[in-house]
């Protein structure tokens, strides 16, 4: 978790976008393949043009991307569904 709290899915929505590469999300988003492993890693906030260009690359919102402190994603409360 970085230090404003901010979590993400990213690496869970490449997968299940065609396997997208890292590199093929940072071209689409416009930053660098670096960028996008600290993201995945917690290491990295983005701003929050990147973070809606992300969630429009997978067709999603915001808040099915990325969490705040000790929020879970619709998939994580509900694992069956």
């Amino acid at each position: 978790m970085t230090k404003n709290g901010l979590t993400n899915q990213i690496r869970r929505h490449r997968f299940n976008h065609g396997e997208m590469t890292q590199q093929q999300l940072a071209d689409r988003v416009g930053v660098t393949r670096q960028t996008i492993i600290a993201m995945e890693a917690d290491k990295y906030a983005p701003s929050l043009p990147l973070a809606f260009r992300i969630a429009r690359t997978f067709n999603l919102t915001i808040e099915e991307v990325f969490m705040y402190g000790d929020e879970q994603s619709p998939q994580q409360q509900n694992p069956g569904a």
